[in-house]
């Protein structure tokens, strides 16, 4: 004889149907993604691919401290100098943990790979803006050998050395290579070009008397043209700059067409996700905006200039074009 279940085994059933369902259902749609951890959860690195007291390392220490206190970590800022900077560069394209970035100027986040095809990373492709941080001029320098008191006689002077003259960069590629390169061909001297590692070693190379001209930051030339280590002849920048406001535009002594800005900037890996871009960059603008650490920057050399990702993408795409032009132009290679 059959027995028809109770209410209450049918019920029971029913639970144990549903139950099942459920469960097979889980099983053919992946669990629902753990809750993400904030970021960051642990020292933010900052890599500078100059030494200690270059102009980017100066940057990167005017922000570390409040910017620590605005994300809750350790921002630690660690010197990785070499290879006009690419080494640095490289590291934080090659970086995978979402907590290592760089503190960065115009030719690493632009033209490094137009230098050499060799170079390991590739700006445009490799690495993400997160945020622009300051600007600065460079400041055409001459040795206490020119002769003459006006930017005038110091010019006659770097045109008639000729190739006899030599002038110092941080490296091959970077501003103050190719904006000397751009100099020549608008001033028409051929002063020869010399690499070293930083630009505290090309002062140093100045003041001995090792070289004759350089283009440098303000905040580390000026110091020494106060001290009458080293004569300055002018700006790169089409206006004259805070940074050194008693200093004459190039345009003002007769040098057109060569404006250039130096520009220093924060950048991660391209595959940083975009909420971790934009949390470090509002971090980045709103400690760039305080009255304090605005005057850091100052000085240290650089004019506060607080910009997202958007807006320092704009300024990278200019300047690729810009420098680009420079090394084509003279034919710059990064084994030259």
């Amino acid at each position: 004889m059959m027995h028809h279940p109770t209410r209450r085994q049918f019920e029971a059933l029913l639970l144990a149907s549903l139950c099942g369902a459920a469960s097979a259902q889980s099983a053919r749609q992946p669990a629902p993604a753990a809750p993400q951890q904030p970021w960051p959860t642990k020292p933010v690195r900052l890599l500078i691919g100059f030494p200690p007291g270059s102009v980017q390392d100066l940057s990167a220490r005017a922000i570390s401290e409040q910017l620590s206190k605005q994300l809750g970590q350790p921002v630690i800022v660690e010197n990785k100098a070499g290879a006009s900077g690419t080494i640095a560069a490289d590291q934080v394209a090659k970086s995978i943990d979402w907590h290592t970035f760089g503190v960065m100027n115009n030719s690493q986040l632009t033209i490094a790979k137009m230098l050499n095809p060799a170079t390991a990373y590739d700006p445009s492709r490799d690495l993400a803006p997160v945020a622009l941080i300051g600007v600065t001029p460079l400041l055409l320098v001459v040795s206490n050998a020119a002769p003459g008191a006006t930017s005038s006689d110091w010019m006659t002077w770097l045109r008639n050395m000729g190739s006899k003259a030599s002038y110092g960069s941080p490296g091959v590629g970077t501003p103050g290579h190719l904006g000397m390169e751009l100099l020549k061909s608008r001033a028409s001297f051929d002063a020869v070009h010399v690499p070293y590692q930083g630009n505290p070693q090309i002062i140093t190379a100045l003041n001995g008397g090792q070289l004759h001209a350089a283009l440098l930051p303000p905040g580390l030339a000026l110091q020494h043209v106060r001290a009458g280590k080293m004569k300055a002849v002018g700006v790169t920048s089409g206006r004259r700059s805070p940074l050194a406001s008693e200093q004459p535009t190039l345009r003002e002594v007769g040098v057109l067409g060569a404006d250039l800005e130096l520009w220093t900037a924060m950048a991660g890996p391209a595959g940083l996700p975009a909420a971790i871009r934009d949390k470090l960059g509002a971090a980045v603008i709103e400690v760039v905006k305080d009255d304090e650490t605005r005057q850091r920057l100052l000085t240290a050399g650089w004019q506060a200039a607080p910009s997202n990702h958007e807006g320092l993408r704009i300024r990278m795409k200019s300047d690729t074009q810009t420098l680009g032009g420079i090394i084509m132009l003279r034919n710059i290679r990064a084994d030259s």
